[in-house]
């Protein structure tokens, strides 16, 4: 991609907020931001404690498609991460 070639545009989600993961922990979605070789999109985000307190690591990404995946569970198949706020 050349220096003036415009980014493709980011997912509109998830969006910004509070989600559960299917193991039971809590995460802050902080905003979507660009992988600097292949610009695909990451999910930034943070985790937190259980009283929704964010814990004292660095902020995480992770793969969009990732975030966005339906997971095997006892119920079927399920999102790997639920919005909760």
């Amino acid at each position: 991609m050349a220096q003036h070639d415009p980014l493709p545009p980011l997912p509109d989600a998830p969006a910004c907020g509070v989600y559960r993961h299917t193991k039971g922990n809590l995460y802050e979605v902080l905003g979507l931001v660009r992988h600097s070789e292949d610009l695909s999109p990451l999910v930034l985000y943070r985790r937190l404690d259980e009283n929704g307190r964010p814990l004292p690591d660095a902020p995480w990404v992770r793969p969009h498609a990732m975030w966005n995946e339906l997971v095997p569970s006892p119920l079927g198949l399920v999102p790997r991460f639920q919005k909760i706020s």
